[in-house]
């Protein structure tokens, strides 16, 4: 053979440099979903950061004249009264964003089965923004991020497999802007000063343990019926309307389920929740979790 040419390797070297080939793969591999996951934490982290902005532009600053409490209830439903004074025993708190923690158990879309989830939200008070974030495993070893973002009356919904490999990727349109708006309304518990006169959702009578939240946005109007319990508290929220169970997404769900209530800081939030798709007059629970850390910010 001549000297120009190389020849092959001989055999007894090949496992050797197989072994080598696989290691700078997955040295590759490695660092490329490093980098990915990199990138994927800082959209997110500028996620919850917008949220933040925006709630800090949607609040007054500087001294304002506190009307008393709680004759400040008057003009709402009884049940809504109940409700605040309930969810404020001191008087209301003020703040202008609270950020939390939860776990618990997730299902996606289509499937039958729950996975452990953690996930992180920020939620702006007096104005609809909305970023929440979760980790779920889908296969051994594999785990998906997933993110929704709401802010200035548009979302964005992604899911990423090890925060690489993009299998949702949904962008504002008028239908999931709504849903957004719906989803900061349905949490809107863990934050109860949203829930309080003079912010963005207004109350309307229903009956002695019901009331309806309506709250308005960018063009955007949705409502949900309030049922409260015995003890004051939010027990149920529910849509107007069925789901659409045949979206990729399960989007804000129709229906939650709230209780455990615990008093933080003079303010007292559910922290169980049960989130659920709700259609054809079925309650099909998604997201069953439980609030592990509550933080209310304030203007510095």
């Amino acid at each position: 053979m001549p000297p120009s040419q190389n020849p092959l390797p001989p055999a007894r070297l090949w496992p050797r440099r197989l072994l080598l080939a696989a290691v700078l793969l997955s040295a590759g591999t490695t660092a490329a979903l490093g980098l990915a996951h990199w990138r994927t934490e800082a959209q997110i982290q500028q996620h919850h950061q917008r949220v933040l902005a925006a709630a800090q532009i949607a609040t007054p600053t500087g001294e304002a004249r506190p009307v008393p409490w709680p004759e400040a209830l008057r003009d709402l439903p009884a049940p809504v009264q109940r409700y605040l004074r309930f969810a404020f025993p001191g008087g209301p708190v003020p703040g202008h964003a609270v950020q939390f923690t939860m776990e618990g158990q997730f299902r996606r879309p289509g499937s039958e089965r729950f996975h452990p989830t953690s996930a992180h939200q920020t939620a702006g008070i007096r104005v609809p923004a909305l970023m929440f974030d979760a980790r779920t495993p889908v296969a051994p070893g594999v785990w998906a991020r997933a993110w929704d973002a709401y802010v200035d009356g548009r979302m964005e919904m992604k899911a990423r497999i090890l925060s690489a490999l993009t299998v949702v990727n949904e962008t504002g349109s008028p239908q999931l802007d709504r849903i957004s708006l719906r989803r900061w309304l349905l949490e809107s518990p863990t934050y109860p000063q949203a829930l309080l006169p003079g912010g963005a959702i207004h109350w309307e009578p229903v009956d002695t343990d019901s009331a309806r939240a309506v709250v308005s946005h960018r063009g955007q109007t949705v409502g949900m019926r309030v049922r409260f319990g015995p003890d004051g508290g939010i027990a149920s929220m529910a849509a107007e309307e069925d789901g659409d169970l045949g979206t990729p997404y399960h989007g804000s769900g129709e229906h939650v389920r709230r209780s455990d209530y615990q008093l933080i800081g003079g303010v007292r939030i559910p922290t169980r929740f049960v989130i659920s798709r709700a259609a054809r007059g079925q309650i099909l629970p998604f997201w069953d979790g439980r609030i592990t850390q509550w933080q209310l910010l304030t203007q510095p």
